[in-house]
């Protein structure tokens, strides 16, 4: 091996190493760096003392002789340690037809990298092409995640049925001024948020991406504001081992991957679960039009899957390329990446994006028994992890209700959808509502051992309309995203109720707020997993962008003030978490007691109409009456669902006292009232008015 000198790092010396593990592993005296690539001709490891030098503190030329065993380039380096930025050069032939991609100027990150150093210096359009980036290049970091004081805490292992779920961007969480945080937008500012959460009720945080991701993979601007835009969810991962940097509190790079240890030894303190939104559907380097950062200079054709004319790539994650999750080196790095965000990080749980591209082989086809699918869930350092799959792809690979193994939870895109369609009072979505209410046996019943809580439950996501604009805006409003307003979903199941946007008539007004509650205490009485989106409880809006991954502003942040202004909309989210937690019966899995889903299904709820006994299943029927029965030690709930534009009377199971705990039709506080202040119900009916939902509580004898 052959060595140059530019700076101070002399008291080094490189040793052939060994081929394992990948990536950079300190090893006491030195660091030992591993990284595959099969038909590379020659490899660079590249040291740096700052992420923005022009050229390396110290090159290491690997021999192949000496540093390469079968498709692995190592070296041990005696004298760095923890912190120590590096970079690879990696030259082989460039023969797109064959899906070879190599461009031997570019400076690469480590596929393993536990940290990634950059700042004003990162240049997206510089990773283009083949010229020398240099300075402008992302560049690893060694990280020794040893010696980290956990202070005995661990993942919480809370069960599903017992779980919340609040979906949130960490920096959107604190971001906007009326934050009142010490650092807003960081992983530090999500620990001075807890008691709010807290207080919310909810007990898990689904986390959209804080793997390592590119903010300038939008390479578009406002149209309205001329200002750039950025890739503000984070769906362009470049780091999988590595914590976002942009969400750090400070410039050390080593400590962003403590300060995320200490969120989530913050959060578990309090009681509530971190889930992980992952993304190993595809990567930040988009098409072959992308830039060179990182897995397209290694080995193109391995990571990622390539037409018939493999100059192209196949895109079924509908960002211009796809990773190759059932090539072996790339199935080796995801499970040792989820290994790794349990281990070191102690995460709960992993949500994965477009999960279905999980279930492709290397030629794009589905297969049955995906290999990284049955790793994933057979692996024992996984086995207590919660994990959830987005059932379907960009390419239209549905397989919600059918998806691998028996113990993944998955997105319920159809409880959103009936939900909408029936509270906008849709004809025809009775049924379907009995079905979404009660764990969505209709879809998931070709699962051998399926229980309820598998179907993650929710009306919005980041993806879509908030809860607010669902209520607010008929058609979707995104031309700040600088794609003419064609981006986005155009079918949202939405209703403005009257009036398009920003009104200031009463009545539409007071239509909108009950709608919303509508939604809230349907989500929070179906029996499943529910999913909040943060914010809803606030009633944040996006002014009808149902689309928002590029805007890192005030669009997409959360708004506190919005506490004050839409103080009854926050009180009924509150409400409705503490009623579903006080009662078994809406979350109770009689599944789980050896009984068959269906069969527990038809033991423990009924259905009802006007008339009991009588739901009424027609067309142009709007209303539905579902009764969770008393389950051991619990009081039975009783949900009426009125969609109609007029009152009607539903007649109440005879010899049952109930309490009215929850109206949307009454103002605050007079929608949702603690149960020992609820009145009991009059006669054996109760009037429900138009639009609106009801939640009784049996009373004690």
């Amino acid at each position: 091996m052959h060595e140059r000198n530019v700076g101070r790092l002399f008291d080094i010396e490189a040793l052939p190493g060994r081929s394992y593990p990948l990536g950079a592993t300190n090893r006491g005296d030195g660091v030992n760096f591993s990284l595959f690539s099969a038909n590379a001709t020659s490899v660079e490891l590249l040291l740096f003392d700052h992420y923005d030098q022009e050229r390396p503190t110290r090159t290491i030329q690997l021999d192949p002789h000496q540093n390469k065993t079968l498709y692995y380039w190592h070296v041990f380096v005696r004298g760095v340690g923890d912190g120590q930025l590096y970079a690879y050069r990696v030259d082989g032939p460039y023969r797109p037809q064959d899906g070879l991609r190599f461009a031997g100027k570019k400076v690469l990150l480590d596929p393993y990298a536990r940290a990634v150093a950059y700042g004003d210096n990162w240049s997206r359009s510089e990773a283009k092409g083949f010229a020398d980036n240099m300075r402008t290049a992302l560049k690893s970091v060694v990280v020794d995640t040893s010696g980290y004081d956990w202070e005995g805490e661990h993942p919480l292992h809370r069960p599903m049925n017992e779980t919340i779920i609040y979906e949130m961007h960490v920096r959107g969480l604190t971001a906007h001024p009326s934050s009142g945080v010490s650092h807003p937008g960081t992983y530090s500012a999500v620990v001075e948020k807890i008691p709010y959460l807290r207080s919310l009720g909810v007990t898990a945080l689904d986390l959209l991406p804080v793997q390592q991701f590119d903010e300038q993979e939008v390479e578009r601007v406002d149209p309205t504001t001329g200002k750039a835009l950025k890739n503000y969810w984070g769906y362009a991962p470049l780091g999988y081992f590595a914590p976002h940097l942009g969400y750090a509190s400070g410039a050390d790079v080593r400590r962003v991957v403590d300060e995320f240890r200490d969120m989530v030894k913050a959060l578990h303190r309090a009681g509530l679960e971190v889930i992980l939104d992952v993304v190993f559907n595809h990567t930040g380097e988009s098409d072959e039009n992308g830039p060179t950062i990182c897995f397209r200079g290694l080995e193109n054709a391995a990571y990622y899957m390539v037409q018939p004319d493999r100059r192209l790539y196949c895109n079924y994650s509908g960002t211009g390329n796809t990773l190759n999750c059932n090539h072996s080196i790339v199935r080796r790095m995801i499970r040792e990446c989820l290994r790794y965000w349990v281990q070191e990080f102690h995460v709960d749980g992993f949500r994965f994006d477009l999960a279905s591209v999980l279930s492709r082989n290397e030629q794009g086809e589905p297969i049955k028994d995906s290999p990284i699918l049955w790793e994933i869930e057979s692996d024992p350092v996984l086995a207590g992890t919660k994990l959830i799959a987005e059932a379907w792809d960009a390419a239209g690979l549905y397989q919600q209700g059918s998806f691998t193994g028996d113990r993944w939870a998955e997105w319920n895109g159809r409880f959103r959808d009936d939900v909408r369609r029936f509270v906008r009072r849709d004809p025809g979505s009775v049924r379907n509502l009995a079905w979404r209410m009660t764990g969505s046996f209709d879809i998931f019943r070709g699962k051998p051992s399926y229980v309820s809580h598998q179907s993650i439950n929710y009306v919005t996501c980041h993806d879509g309309f908030t809860l607010a604009d669902l209520v607010s805006y008929d058609a979707k409003h995104n031309e700040a995203n600088g794609q003419d307003n064609e981006d986005g979903s155009d079918d949202n199941l939405s209703w403005n109720c009257g009036v398009e946007g920003p009104t200031s008539d009463v009545q539409v007004l007071r239509l909108r707020r009950r709608q919303m509650k509508n939604l809230i205490a349907l989500l929070m009485t179906a029996r499943g997993t529910p999913m909040l989106l943060a914010g809803d409880e606030m009633a944040r809006t996006q002014r009808g962008n149902n689309n928002a991954y590029c805007q890192d502003n005030e669009t997409s942040w959360l708004d506190w003030q919005l506490l004050r202004e839409n103080a009854d909309i926050h009180r009924f989210v509150r409400g409705m978490i503490r009623l579903r937690k006080r009662h078994p019966a809406l979350r109770v899995d009689l599944a789980l007691a050896g009984k068959h889903y269906e069969q527990a299904l038809h033991e423990g709820v009924s259905f009802h109409g006007v008339r009991q006994n009588q739901p009424d299943w027609s067309y142009h029927s709007h209303s539905l009456a579902i009764h969770f029965h008393r389950p051991a030690a619990d009081a039975g709930v009783y949900v009426i669902a009125n969609a109609y534009w007029e009152p009607l009377d539903f007649e109440l199971p005879s010899g049952v006292r109930w309490r009215q705990v929850v109206d949307t039709s009454l103002d605050s506080p007079y929608d949702l009232v603690a149960e020992e202040e609820a009145g009991l119900v009059d006669g054996g009916s109760y009037c429900a008015r138009p639009e609106s939902v009801v939640v009784l509580v049996e009373a004690g004898s």
